[in-house]
């Protein structure tokens, strides 16, 4: 666990359309657009044209997601009777969604336009918001409503609403998200760590679904051998068995759910030797060498992470580094581990705060010394449902030393208000 504190002093577009091609994602619907009433002007029916992006379109659940609608044509008039100056038009909209997920985002655009003349076409607009998603699988994002604000010479509000009903509005952009690796608890402990052949070992297995059917079996190396048993997992998902060993290839034990044992459903091995108690010829010694299995442990450098400074008003990105993570892996059995970090939101002065998901690191991952690969996990958000920061493969052999490191990014808002935002990193190894 460590403590990230920052000091306050875009999104990715879809591909650029070619020459002569519209944008992809552009769309067209029909729309009645009603002016305010002290314009006097009639309503506008005519087409909107429209285009929704994302920032990531392949997000993890818990992920904050910007959306820009932009508005590239609009039946929308100028309500004010005479020139329209420039900057006096604010756009705001909907964005709404479908799928996996539903509901509608807000988005808003800056007050940032050309004069329009009286009567002309009220211009172009892009309007920005963001969402957390919430459940994994595609999601439609279509356009909505928007409400075109013009404040010259007085307030006004022209609204255009889509004509169709809204599962008839085309839908501009889409995004598909995953689920969060979960940590595999699964455990197995041994009454004796050695025995003659046939002779009844007791296994506690740990961690499982409560009355989970649980197989409890012989290993060597990254097979199984003939000795098996099975057992129900009682309501705290524990499972006891007496497993007699009578292969003599048994080198360890391990339990798992289903029919083959997996690193997702699977605890890791304990060891067992099969002591065979035959007489040997005279003149001659047997020898037995036990190799024990270690434990999976992590060591980290350093307790807080300081991230550099934004200036005030204009925010941006805060740099830093995580203090280097050392993995040790000892077990000896076929699986691997993951190294998974979540961060809570940064809190300040009167409790202003800045998301988790405002973090994101580019993790490295280095083998210092033993068989596995390292695989490090994916640059962007940590956020407060937590991203993998590095993993090894489940292999026949496995083990070693590894060394991880990420840069980490705070993406700090304009205008945040001066002095220290602190949060809490937390790395969990399993």
């Amino acid at each position: 666990m460590a403590v990230l504190a920052a000091a306050s002093g875009g999104a990715l577009g879809a591909p650029a359309a070619a020459e002569g091609e519209a944008p992809v994602g552009q769309v067209e619907f029909p729309t009645h657009c009603l002016p305010p009433q002290e314009a006097g002007l009639p309503p506008a029916d005519g087409p909107t044209t429209a285009r929704i992006t994302v920032d990531n379109p392949a997000p993890r659940v818990g992920d904050t997601v910007t959306v820009t609608y932009q508005v590239a044509a609009t039946p929308a008039a100028n309500p004010a009777g005479a020139e329209l100056p420039a900057d006096a038009l604010t756009p705001t909209g909907r964005v709404l969604l479908s799928g996996a997920q539903s509901g509608e985002v807000t988005v808003v655009g800056a007050k940032r336009n050309d004069p329009v003349p009286a009567g002309a076409a009220l211009p172009a607009v892009t309007m920005t918001g963001t969402f957390t998603v919430t459940a994994p699988g595609q999601t439609a994002l279509a356009p909505g409503s928007y409400t075109l604000h013009t404040s010259h010479p007085l307030d006004l509000d022209t609204t255009c609403t889509p004509a169709a009903e809204a599962s008839a509005v085309p839908v501009s952009a889409r995004l598909t998200a995953s689920e969060l690796p979960t940590a595999n608890l699964r455990s197995v402990f041994l009454a004796a760590a050695s025995g003659k052949p046939g002779a009844k070992v007791e296994v506690t297995a740990a961690g499982f679904a409560p009355g989970a059917a649980v197989t409890v079996a012989g290993r060597a190396g990254a097979a199984e051998t003939a000795d098996r048993v099975t057992a129900t997992a009682d309501e705290r998902g524990v499972a006891v068995a007496a497993l007699p060993v009578t292969d003599k290839a048994t080198t360890a034990v391990v339990a798992y759910e289903g029919e083959a044992w997996s690193a997702g459903q699977g605890s890791g091995p304990a060891a067992y030797a099969v002591i065979d108690a035959a007489p040997a010829p005279t003149a001659t010694q047997r020898v037995l060498a036990t190799v024990e299995p270690g434990a999976l442990a992590m060591t980290q450098t350093g307790e807080d992470i300081t991230l550099g400074a934004v200036p005030y008003g204009d925010g941006g990105a805060a740099p830093g580094r995580i203090g280097t993570v050392t993995v040790t892996d000892a077990r000896g059995g076929p699986a691997g581990w993951s190294l998974i970090g979540k961060v809570t939101d940064f809190t300040g002065p009167g409790g202003v705060r800045i998301p988790g998901a405002s973090l994101s690191w580019t993790p490295v991952c280095v083998v210092a010394v033993g068989p596995s690969a390292c695989v490090a996990g994916s640059a962007g958000v940590v956020g407060p449902e937590g991203a993998l920061l590095a993993s090894t493969p489940d292999a026949a052999v496995v083990g070693g030393t590894f060394t991880i490191d990420a840069a980490v990014t705070l993406q700090v808002p304009r205008y945040t208000p001066p002095g220290a935002y602190t949060a809490v990193l937390t790395l969990t190894l399993s």
